[in-house]
């Protein structure tokens, strides 16, 4: 039984590993979905836009969970109607 211990061990650390992760990206995508969010398409330069439209795109990829998720690891909220670039 020592080894199944060990590798239940493992597979713990690893999960545990995981979810640090998990945490991390939801941080991103929900900093990123802010960010988004607040952007004026008008005002930036072109190169810009489609920066934030490939991102926008992206998370909009993300199911409603996950996207609530990830607004709540920064705390931010985003209205409804926001333009997105």
């Amino acid at each position: 039984m020592p080894q199944r211990d060990q590798e239940i061990a493992l597979l713990r650390e690893e999960l545990e590993m995981l979810m640090r992760e998990r945490q991390f990206l939801l941080r991103v995508v929900g900093a990123s979905a802010a960010l988004i969010a607040s952007l004026d398409s008008k005002r930036l330069p072109v190169g810009a836009v489609e920066a934030a439209d490939v991102v926008a795109t992206t998370i909009n990829c993300l199911s409603e969970e996950t996207l609530q998720d990830a607004l709540s690891a920064v705390h931010a909220e985003i209205e409804e109607g926001s333009a997105a670039a």
